[in-house]
């Protein structure tokens, strides 16, 4: 089986196995870890033997800073999970192109171009965003001899505002990175990277930075 490397940010689980960005499975949603005030959803991906996850889980910040710190893509290497190089090669908006390397430390790197469209609206407790990506390696650089060029990734970020300093995060993402380990190896390696990423956006929002945003 193989194992999917997560994204940016946006993402970016570097070891994620999959996790849910369009939800084309018509199968439910099942528990597959709570702790750390994540909960972590799995479900089987339809024509793949990868399985999608979704995690969902609050953060103590509004969701303008939550956003922003997503939104900074170019700040992912000091970051987020993994992540070696995050550039933003065009910005729109409500989209930008972004090249991101992933060094997921056991195997070579990964890579891949993203095309991320952004979305707000109003809600009760201030505004809510959803960023979501797709490949786009055809905008950015051409693959690089030892780093293996990821080609099926696709997710999202929801944002909701639950209150004025508190944000409900879903984040989803469905992605093949080629590395090859067994079933259960890779699910936890999954979970375990989609909880650092939680990890590393709610610390993140705690910089003076993004409070002004």
């Amino acid at each position: 089986m193989h194992m999917a490397s997560g994204t940016i940010c946006l993402l970016a689980v570097a070891l994620a196995v999959s996790a849910a960005g369009a939800e084309t499975s018509k199968e439910e949603w099942k528990v597959a870890k709570q702790t750390s005030g994540v909960t972590i959803y799995s479900r089987p991906h339809n024509g793949s033997k990868l399985k999608e996850f979704k995690a969902v889980g609050e953060i103590d910040a509004s969701s303008k800073t939550v956003h922003a710190v997503i939104d900074d893509v170019e700040s992912y290497p000091d970051f987020m999970p993994y992540t070696a190089e995050a550039r933003v090669l065009k910005r729109n908006p409500d989209s930008l192109i972004t090249y991101q390397r992933i060094s997921p430390k056991i195997v070579s790197d990964r890579d891949y171009t993203l095309r991320i469209d952004k979305k707000s609206w109003p809600a009760e407790f201030g505004i809510a965003y959803l960023n979501e990506w797709e490949p786009a390696n055809e905008s950015g650089p051409a693959e690089k001899p030892g780093v293996f060029r990821v080609k099926v990734v696709s997710g999202s970020w929801l944002l909701e505002p639950v209150a004025a300093d508190k944000t409900r995060a879903t984040y989803f993402v469905f992605t093949d990175s080629g590395i090859v380990v067994p079933q259960f190896l890779a699910n936890t390696i999954s979970e375990t990277g989609i909880l650092k990423l939680f990890a590393a956006v709610r610390k993140q929002a705690k910089e003076p930075k993004y409070q002004t945003q």
